[in-house]
This record gives structure tokens, sequence and C-alpha cells, in this order.
């Protein structure tokens, strides 16, 4: 090998070791800064865009960054807003269950840069129950008009919690949340669900359990159905016997049950802690039974079907006037054969009596009288009987709600009327100056069965799979009512078939969600393909609460495990 071929060999060898250790020290470097990264770099959490909130707010955007929350946090309340107190009392309960973390509540006078911050707002645009939620990383501020509006703010802030935080056992986790803000309203004032408690009987733990459960996705109204054909469930101190006889059955025969006013009265209280305006209905004049078979002054002969018949005990005639018999208690599901009686000098004695005592114990504005299915009222006497429930409602000081039928009456703006059936009830309704609630069986209907398998429910109406729940706008269901001439929705739950919370669970979960949305959401930002990928990330929560929920084909569900 000649000096010029050494040369070159040399020159070649110089050439790969400086690539080898400008190769090694690259190497080092990568190491390095992803080192620093992983030092220095908070983990990434899931962006706030894309939490699977459920009603959907108005508006969300994303900073990227997370919240932890610790047992260190505290909960601070501005000085000049101290009807938030209880409102902080009650995430920080919520907050303990699931962590085990106590956090202590302070009242300042100046904006706190960290842990938990409520404030209220002299802004009215952000109306009786909007909020605006600013995240970072240090702080969550919660800024309300009024305090339902931190009420429905503390919903919101549960579902950006680990799903898990809906369970009861304090658990070890990271307890973060995305940053970023939220801006929110609902869509509509009046957002119910009602329980039917007259076919069957629910406790007031049970009654307790559901407000827990709806309060959850900001629905706003309970209307409890507190009579019919098969049970009076609410006690009349100046008739005493539509309880002690008239509440002792249920459909299929169950031993049934009733509130004392009382316990009414802790129905009502559980439910203002929750933001929640509870609507007391008695069906009048039809689905009466109940009232007929306590007190033989009320009848005029009216006829019981075979079906569900339950005799009288001796004990019941010895307290009536002997005038007239009380009917037969009855345990069937039959519809639209029982009614007052115009003509009884006992009956309006007995309205007035009736409506008095619940208006009474009744905070909320509105008072519910039924008027549905009065099949065998005559046409002129149900007219006259609307005509005077209005008047007597109005003279207790509530606000008449009524199935739409009594369209056929003489009502006008002060009288809500509740569409479930027909629409020329509801055009005849908004003609008179009524607003509406909507609540179109074949839709919101919540004891319509999924479909032909579903183990719970009735079908007369429809099917109602859950992207048929989702899927309507009450603005445009009816042709010629808008949505200035909505009160807004509510998803009734009858119970002809269900018996406890396990069945009442199954038939609202996961449709109530749905019906949250509708009357919370714009319908604008409302979409059945994305709403079902939201829907489907609630399962872990439904899970961690032990929910019987049906679990439809029709949704993505995501697994908890």
């Amino acid at each position: 090998m000649n000096r010029q071929d050494t040369r070159t060999v040399e020159s070649v060898r110089q050439i790969f070791t400086t690539f080898n250790f400008e190769f090694y020290m690259m190497k080092i470097s990568l190491f390095v800064v992803s080192a620093f990264i992983l030092v220095n770099c908070k983990p990434s959490v899931s962006d706030l865009v894309s939490a699977p909130l459920i009603p959907k707010p108005i508006s969300i955007v994303s900073d990227g960054d997370f919240f932890m929350l610790e047992e260190s946090t505290e909960i601070f309340i501005d000085s000049g807003s101290p009807s938030l107190n209880a409102i902080a009392q009650n995430l920080q309960k919520k907050i303990k269950a699931a962590t085990g973390f106590t956090l202590k509540i302070k009242i300042i006078s100046t904006k706190s840069e960290t842990g938990i911050y409520f404030t209220q707002s002299t802004d009215a645009s952000l109306s009786e129950e909007g909020y605006q939620i600013s995240i970072s990383e240090d702080l969550i501020a919660i800024r309300c008009y009024k305090p339902a509006g931190a009420f429905r703010a503390v919903q919101t802030i549960r579902q950006l919690l680990p799903p898990s935080s809906e369970s009861n056992p304090k658990q070890s986790l990271s307890w973060k949340m995305p940053t970023g803000k939220i801006i929110d309203a609902p869509s509509y004032s009046y957002r119910g669900v009602m329980l039917d408690v007259a076919r069957h009987f629910f406790s007031v733990a049970e009654v307790k359990q559901f407000i827990d459960l709806i309060v959850a996705y900001k629905i706003n109204v309970l209307h409890l159905h507190l009579s019919d054909d098969q049970g009076w469930r609410i006690e009349i101190k100046s008739w005493p016997n539509l309880t002690l006889h008239g509440g002792k059955t249920e459909v299929g025969g169950g031993k049934g049950g009733f509130y004392t006013q009382e316990q009414y009265k802790e129905i009502i209280r559980y439910a203002q802690e929750n933001f929640i305006t509870v609507v007391p209905e008695i069906d009048m004049p039809g689905h009466i039974n109940s009232a007929l078979a306590s007190y033989g002054e009320l009848n005029s002969g009216t006829i019981v079907p075979t079906e569900g018949r339950v005799a009288n005990d001796a004990n019941t005639n010895k307290i009536l006037d002997g005038k007239t018999k009380p009917t037969e208690l009855y345990t069937g599901i039959r519809v639209g054969w029982s009614t007052l009686h115009l003509e009884k000098k006992s009956t309006f004695r007995f309205v007035e009596d009736v409506i008095r005592e619940i208006s009474a114990i009744t905070p909320g504005p509105y008072f519910h009288i039924g008027g549905d299915e009065a099949q065998v009222t005559k046409k002129n006497d149900y007219v006259k009987f609307i005509n005077r429930f209005r008047e007597i409602v109005k003279a207790n000081g509530k606000k008449m709600i009524g199935w739409e039928e009594i369209a056929q009456a003489d009502i006008n703006e002060e009288v809500i009327t509740q569409h479930w059936n027909a629409a020329k009830y509801a055009i005849a309704a908004n003609e008179k100056g009524s607003k509406l609630i909507m609540s179109p069986a074949k839709k919101a209907y919540l004891d319509m069965s999924y479909n032909s398998t579903s183990k719970f429910g009735l079908h007369w109406a429809a099917y109602i799979e859950v992207d048929s729940a989702y899927q309507w706008n009450p603005a445009t269901l009816i042709d010629g009512i808008s949505k200035e001439n909505i009160l807004g929705i509510e998803a009734p739950l009858w119970s002809e078939t269900i018996s406890n919370m396990d069945e009442v669970e199954y038939l609202l979960f996961p449709r109530l969600l749905g019906y949250a949305e509708i009357g919370w959401s714009k319908q604008e930002n409302r979409n059945w393909n994305e709403y079902k990928i939201r829907l489907g990330k609630h399962a872990p929560q439904f899970e961690s609460q032990r929910i019987n929920f049906y679990k439809s084909n029709r949704v993505p569900w995501v697994s908890s495990k």
C-alpha cells in the first residue's frame, strides 16, 4: 500500500470516527432532552372540549392543562355571596364521599387565586340558572347570577372528575380536571320528570334517591302524581280516610302506602336543597276511584271494573254518611272509568280542602289538577269542573297545570297545559294563551318500553329507543307552536309495571340524559351522532353508582374495565 492509499484509509477512518461520535452525542442529547421533558412537564389529561358533559354547555374552551384536587384544596366564598354557602357545602360533601378529603370552606373579601372560588354576580345576562366556570392550574372559579346557577355548575364539576368519584367508598386516585372555560345556561326554564307514586307507592327515601338521580343532569322540576284509581298517597287531615283506606293498596294488590304531611314536607325540603321545584298532582275529575272508595258521599254509583276489584272491609262503611256506598278499591290498570260528580254537594268541599291543604305545604308556584282521560265525565260537567278547579287553585296562590284535555275549558295565560297526546288540544291551549309543557307520549314517556324485548314498561304509545327519545325538538313538534309558547319539557314515568328503584332506573337510564339535554341545551348544538359518543362515556359513571341502566346497542358504551 503506498502513502496515498494510507492517507485515503486514514481519512475514511476519521470520517467514520467523527460520525460515530456525533451519532453518539446526538443520542445523549436526545436522552437528556427526553429526561428534561419527563421531569419538568406535567402529564397530559383529557382536553376540556372532549369532556362528555351532559347536558351540553353553550360554550367550552380548553387550554390544555389540568387542575389537581388535593386534600389541601380549599373552597372559598365571596363575602358578598353568603347565599352560596349551602352550594359550597354540597360540593364539599360530594368530594368527601369519593376522596375522603374534607375541604375547608372560607369566606373571603377578595378573589382567591387558588382552590375553588364561588362568586355571585349582578349580571342578569347569566340568567337564573346560568353559570361560568373558569379552570386554571391553581383555581376553579365559579360565577353565577343566582344560587341555582352555582348549583348547576357543581353538577358540571362532578362530571369533570373521574367517573369513580360518583361511588361512595373512599378511593386513592389522581383527582384531575381539565382546564379551560365553560359558559352555560338553560334553553327552557321548566325541565321536569314525573314520578307516579299512585300506581305503585315509593317511600320518602326512594323519592330522595330519585331526586339524586335527576338533579345530576340539571333537571329542576319533580312532578309527583299523588293520586289515581289505585291509591291516594298524601295525607289530607280534613279527609283522613283518603289515606287510611284509599292508600292501602296499589297495582297488583300490594300494600300501597302514603306520605303524612310531615313526610311530604321532608320531600319538599330535600328537593329545595337540590334546587328542585315539586309539583303536586291530584288527578280530577277522573282517575279518582281511591277517593270514591274512601268516602261514599263522593260517590254516585260508579262501577269498578271486574278486573282489579278489591272488596271494602266492614269497618270502612261505619264512617260513611249512609247516603251512598263507597266504590271498591282497585288494583288493575284500566283508565277512564271513574269520575267525581258535579251534582254532589260534598264534591267541591272535598276539592277545596284537598287543594287548600296541599297548597299550604307546597312552596312551589304550581298545582297540577290532572284532568286527563275523564271519559265518563259528561262534556259540560268536565268544562265546569276545570273552570272551578282553576278558580280554587288561584285562590290558594298557585298556578294551575293540567293535562291537555283542559284546553276544552275556559283556560287562559294563567293556566299551564301539559301536552301528552292530541295536537288539537295543544293548539287550542296555545290559542287561549296557555303556555305548554311538552310531554309527547310517543317521545317522552319514560314508561314506554325500549323495544319488544324490554323487561319493563308498556308500548301503547310507542317503543322508545334511546335515539328516538333524543331526536325531537319541542319547538317544532306541533305546527304553530314555537319555543316562545313553551314553558319547558317533562318526561313522565308512570308506574303500572314498576315497583322498586332498580326497575325505575332501568326505564330512566339512559333516556333521562337525553331529555335533560333537550330541555337544557341549544337545539343547534344537538346532534345524535355526536351525543351518543358522549352518552357512551357515561357508562363508567352509571356503573360506579350501580345504576341499573339499559345498554342500548345504538350507543357505543365505554367500559369502566
